[in-house]
């Protein structure tokens, strides 16, 4: 069903059982999935894909051009995964080059008058709250949840499974598996619940990501050392893996009130 008062470019590319609504508009260069919905007033904008079951409600905007002064009008791109919602008023922006890009993975919800700057990064079946706010590149893990009005700045990495409260502001990285909230971000525990119901993570490795992360926030020594004691005290698993190669990746550098002796 495609509204003859709907705006769709002759270049566009739509599936099958597409559904577009009055005064929607669908930009030339874009790509919509089989079964999409587009609501009205909302916008898809050139060099977008949408995947399968993608439904983007009234005056949302994807594939907006990036808000970067590096971008100097180039062809660029943005993907949305199968079956993610985008609600009202949501706008996410393209990347700044002709590779790469703006992804938000399959399965994810991303909730109203939220921003997605460019070249982030989102895996799947993560849940973006009203009113986040995410700057360009950033790396948001699988399955994350960010409650409303957090802030991400450019460049943070985000883990999978993690929770982040809601008005918390992020400018580092924040390792996976674990909670965290307020200002300045302090770390509130392992998110075990999320992991246990909805992601299928054992008591063990729960109880092994708990262990590590008291190395790291709740024993009073250097980062280097903290992760040596996991090493040491903790079996080579998946998640105890995990949680060493993202603090290493990231140079060191991770989120959350830490007390280290003098």
């Amino acid at each position: 069903m495609i509204s003859p008062l709907a705006y769709v470019d002759t270049k566009a590319q739509l599936g099958k059982d597409v559904k577009i609504h009055p005064f929607a508009y669908i930009d030339a260069n874009t790509v919509i999935g089989d079964g999409c919905e587009i609501m009205p007033y909302a916008s898809v904008m050139a060099g977008t894909t949408l995947g399968r079951n993608v439904k983007v409600y009234q005056g949302s905007v994807v594939g907006a051009d990036p808000q970067d002064f590096r971008w100097k009008g180039c062809k660029s791109h943005c993907t949305i995964g199968g079956n993610t919602v985008i609600r009202e008023n949501v706008i996410i922006n393209r990347g700044i080059a002709d590779t790469g890009g703006t992804v938000v993975g399959a399965d994810s919800f991303v909730f109203a008058a939220s921003h997605i700057g460019h070249d982030t990064r989102i895996a799947d079946k993560c849940v973006i709250g009203n009113s986040v706010k995410i700057a360009g590149d950033v790396v948001v893990g699988e399955g994350t949840i960010l409650s409303s009005s957090v802030v991400l700045h450019e460049g943070c990495h985000v883990g999978h499974f993690v929770l982040l409260k809601g008005g918390t502001r992020v400018s580092s990285n924040v390792p996976p598996y674990v909670i965290m909230a307020h200002n300045p971000i302090t770390y509130y525990g392992v998110n075990a619940i999320v992991m246990r119901k909805h992601a299928g993570f054992t008591e063990e490795q729960i109880d092994d990501i708990a262990k590590a992360y008291r190395h790291i926030y709740q024993c009073s020594t250097s980062l280097y050392n903290a992760l040596l004691r996991i090493e040491d005290d903790i079996q080579p698993s998946e998640v105890r893996d995990a949680i060493l190669a993202f603090v290493r990746d990231n140079d060191m550098k991770i989120a959350g009130n830490r007390f280290e002796a003098d």
